[in-house]
């Protein structure tokens, strides 16, 4: 954006589209051969900087902004970001995961399963929500994380951020290929390309869901408003179909499908609880636009808890409807309520099904490349990514750079990877980044740097541990013993008392100025424990997934990511010591 100097000169505005060295690594340690080898020398002393160092409330809402160059455009309010909570939220979760856990894990008790995973999604949403109007930054958990936590610990949740991004992108692309197939009457991977020489889960390959991603990020780069709109009314039809679904499934009820209610047993219903944690993914986005809402303490709120409120009714009924037309060893898990609504002779309402489908999962797509670009704009403002990708467009308002990473990244892994190996992987890093974000919330009304006695201080530090760790081995129990119970007489009381000794020996140190999650630290400890627990019900075959990632995550921190945060933030300090010492000596020598 062009700004002027004196009366008549001003400044050329610079290109958005420069793309140069110092546009990706601007930073003193990549300037020269030996200045990253000296950057490399002092790997310890750094990381040992970025653990102990922590960001504070107005460098992430403020002046980190700066990075971008322009202003992202407040134009959303509370009507508006329930709209993006439905349409980030009701996609390929409901529509395509629904039937696959209840064939494969859960049996008509899938409503169950929805039930678990949605109160730990509002748990979690009430902790998003206090440090979205405390916070208003496109950074979302990243920014969170980085003011509670500390740098690296923000790093860990940008990297299953940024990977989460990518895989659900892919994911509701591949199953929005199901649903057009579905649609047209077609076998569901008849559009795919079959290529016998690559893996099984990655060998069909998928030219339709790349086209449709591209598509929905070419929309969410023209204009945030607009997509809004196109939101709005595609959510509005999505809602209708889901009306439609919903009382035509009960009308078509048969009881007897609900028996055996529970064919798997309760493990068969948290291991898909875990997985369908994916269907409530996607609110986090709402976080992420604080930046351009109006007024962020009346209008998140109602946004977030709002929409999510409605959507957990809307599952619930809608796998229970799915649960009675069909018995679930007779349930699609491709296009579950398609081929369940042609089954009880409702020919012509597949296809009415499909419509849905589709525009739920584009409306997923389109709000997902609103949402995921601003976790990366940020990410790149704090310099954990290169710079570039941190830019504005002067004329869109839009994060044009960050929208063509997250959409080309995606559209790539789609081409290949089928749904069941990307969801729950998905899963794996949703929870664990959940689980964050409900011990910063508990750090931030417990501890406040220069204010918490060291005591108090060691205090926390032993209840959070003792919670996390309750939380685990409740977990850990339920994965080795799930029919034992003798473990959870020693987990569970664990767990309550190390709660309740934070309510009864700690005092809050931080009241939430404007809008606060209740019954503190009850609330964000559950969400902890439901998250840990949710995370153990997964497969093994996720863990391994989630470890490679997170493995590949360190070696790019200790060699990149590392490094260009270091530098940021000490530039940050002597910029700041520099206005200090200007304010300071104008003080002194007066007017």
């Amino acid at each position: 954006m062009a700004s002027t100097k004196g009366n008549d000169d001003h400044e050329p505005q610079r290109s958005y589209w420069r793309c140069s060295k110092q546009d990706f690594f601007p930073e003193e340690s990549f300037q020269s051969w030996h200045n990253y080898g000296s950057a490399l020398s002092q790997t310890w002393l750094r990381f040992k900087d970025r653990v102990s160092t922590r960001s504070d409330d107005a460098t992430e809402s403020q002046e980190l902004q700066k990075q971008s160059e322009n202003d992202m455009k407040k134009c959303l309010n509370w009507w508006d970001l329930i709209w993006f909570g439905f349409g980030a939220v009701i996609g390929a979760g409901i529509f395509v995961l629904t039937g696959q856990e209840a064939h494969n894990h859960a049996g008509a008790a899938i409503v169950l399963s929805y039930v678990a995973s949605g109160i730990s999604a509002m748990l979690s949403v009430f902790c998003y929500t206090e440090f979205a109007v405390e916070v208003p930054a496109a950074g979302g958990s990243f920014a969170y994380l980085r003011i509670e936590l500390g740098d690296f610990i923000a790093f860990l949740a940008a990297g299953n951020i940024l990977l989460e991004c990518v895989l659900g992108g892919a994911a509701v692309s591949r199953s929005w290929t199901s649903y057009f197939t579905s649609l047209l009457n077609r076998p569901k991977d008849s559009f795919r390309i079959k290529a016998h020489h690559l893996k099984e889960g990655y060998n069909l390959l998928d030219p339709i869901a790349v086209a449709v991603l591209l598509t929905a990020g070419t929309i969410a780069m023209i204009s945030t408003r607009k997509t809004s709109l196109l939101n709005w009314i595609a959510s509005a039809i999505n809602t209708a179909v889901i009306i439609f679904v919903i009382i035509a499934g009960f009308l078509h009820a048969d009881t007897a499908n609900l028996t055996p209610f529970l064919p798997y047993g309760a493990r068969g219903v948290f291991q898909a609880s875990a997985i369908l944690y994916f269907a409530y993914g996607g609110f986090e986005s709402l976080a992420t636009m604080a930046e351009e809402t109006k007024n962020p303490p009346k209008d998140i709120p109602i946004g977030l808890i709002g929409s999510m409120s409605v959507i957990i009714v809307i599952y619930c009924l809608m796998a229970l409807s799915l649960s009675m037309m069909q018995k679930y060893t007779d349930i699609d898990t491709g296009a579950a309520f398609s081929i369940a609504f042609q089954k009880v002779g409702m020919n012509w309402a597949k296809y009415v099904v499909a419509f849905g489908a589709l525009k739920g999962m584009t409306t997923v797509l389109l709000v997902g490349r609103l949402g995921q670009a601003r976790y990366i704009v940020h990410i790149a403002r704090s310099h954990m990514i290169p710079p570039w990708f941190a830019r504005v467009h002067p004329k869109t308002g839009t994060p044009i750079n960050a929208t063509l990473l997250i959409t080309i990244t995606s559209a790539c892994v789609a081409f290949f990877t089928s749904l069941d190996v990307l969801s729950s992987l998905i899963s794996v890093s949703t929870l664990f980044v959940f689980a964050l974000i409900s011990i910063a919330l508990l750090v931030r009304r417990y501890y406040v740097r220069g204010v918490t006695t060291k005591e108090n201080q060691l205090k926390l530090v032993i209840f959070l541990f003792l919670i996390v760790g309750s939380s685990m081995g409740t977990s850990a129990y339920w994965g080795l013993r799930p029919n034992g119970w003798i473990g959870y007489t020693v987990t569970v009381p664990v767990w309550f008392f190390s709660t309740l000794g934070m309510s009864v020996f700690l005092t809050q140190q931080r009241k939430p100025r404007f809008w606060g999650v209740p019954l503190v630290p009850w609330l964000p400890s559950l969400s902890i424990a439901t998250t840990v627990f949710l995370m153990g019900s997964l497969e093994y075959d996720a863990f391994v997934r989630f470890a490679i990632c997170t493995l590949v995550m360190l070696v790019y921190y200790v060699f990149f990511g590392l490094h260009s945060t270091y530098d940021m933030a000490h530039l940050q300090e002597k910029v700041q010591n520099i206005n200090v010492d200007y304010k300071e000596t104008a003080r002194i020598e007066g007017p």
